[in-house]
């Protein structure tokens, strides 16, 4: 490939007046030593990208960038001995789509040691179907299965009708699990027992638990996603010994807690970090997610669009109203 090339790009800008989202030509320059070009195939919308689309410097310092945290592709040159032109690749979280262009584009320049090979179970669509939700969902899955058995009790998976809540709704109910969904979302109650649910609990009523150091235990174990008061009362109410994941912030950052759940039944927290999990563990989960823990009719269950459509799905995704995960077909 010759020493610039010219592609189609979903690129945000920042003037006086704010944050100008377009679809646009842009450059790629050549190249260096570790790094790979990828033609981009498939892509896939996460909150992280919709902050980032929107100008938000916690996510993305530096404006004109391309978003997009997830992508999945073709390797068009590579100058890694671990990847050869035409490998059929993965590339999800660390820093791309962040401070380095994402998958928003035809084309992504990256450095190998972020890339992995598409295992043989799955299409691109079907890892964009997952990307970094999937894998944060296979995270926390992996380290509760640890710690959790099926026999051992119900597991509860806040915000539910997200992409990690949703995914992990569906991966243990595959693996044996009874699952317990919080949303705070009436409306999606059939789409949550569909999914695998045994049963729902509305987020208004479980946020009403508070106030007491240990509540009547519940659960085996749970996977959080959201933080705040909805982790304190899954803490609070997890069994003997029970495993608990956090993934996220939504709510809250913040934990008010005593620590009795922790000396007095034993509950282990579990921190799940995706962008810097480490490439062996990862590769371990993906191919898990390609096979024993692959979810069925996965391409199915997802909105494909394209970039021009980027920008209202950006809107919906920050609003709420996103009921799919969204695949772009670059």
């Amino acid at each position: 490939m010759k020493s610039k090339v010219t592609f189609k790009a979903y690129r945000v800008h920042e003037n006086e007046s704010g944050f100008i989202r377009s679809v646009e030509d842009t450059l790629i320059e050549p190249i260096d030593q570790g790094e790979l070009l990828v033609r981009v195939c498939y892509s896939s919308l996460n909150y992280k990208d919709a902050l980032s689309a929107t100008g938000n410097k916690g996510v993305t310092r530096s404006f004109p960038h391309t978003p997009g945290i997830d992508a999945a592709g073709i390797v068009e040159e590579s100058k890694d001995s671990q990847f050869s032109i035409g490998d059929k690749v993965i590339v999800t979280s660390y820093d791309l789509g962040m401070n380095t262009d994402g998958g928003f584009a035809e084309y992504i320049r990256v450095p190998a040691h972020w890339v992995l090979k598409l295992p043989d179970g799955l299409s691109m669509k079907e890892s964009m179907a997952y990307g970094t939700a999937g894998l944060t969902a296979g995270m926390s899955v992996w380290k509760l299965s640890q710690s959790v058995k099926k026999e051992d009790g119900k597991i509860v998976v806040s915000g539910a009708t997200g992409g990690v809540g949703a995914l992990s709704v569906s991966i243990l109910s595959k693996l044996g699990y009874a699952v317990i969904a919080i949303t705070g979302k009436e409306s999606e109650r059939g789409n949550l027992i569909q999914l695998g649910a045994e049963d729902v609990i509305l987020r208004n009523e479980f946020e009403n638990n508070g106030g007491k150091p240990l509540l009547k235990t519940t659960f085996a174990g749970g996977i959080d996603t959201v933080g705040g008061v909805i982790l304190e009362n899954i803490i609070k109410s997890t069994q003997q010994l029970g495993c608990v994941t956090c993934c996220g912030n939504v709510a809250s950052p913040k934990l008010e807690l005593t620590v009795f759940p922790f000396i007095l039944r034993g509950i282990s927290l579990i921190g799940i970090d995706s962008q810097n999990f480490p490439m062996t563990q990862r590769k371990e989960i993906w191919q898990k997610l390609s096979d024993e823990w692959k979810i069925p009719d996965l391409s199915n269950r997802v909105d494909e669009i394209g970039l021009n459509r980027l920008d209202e799905n950006i809107d919906k995704i920050l609003k709420g109203q996103l009921k799919k995960r969204v695949v772009i077909k670059i």
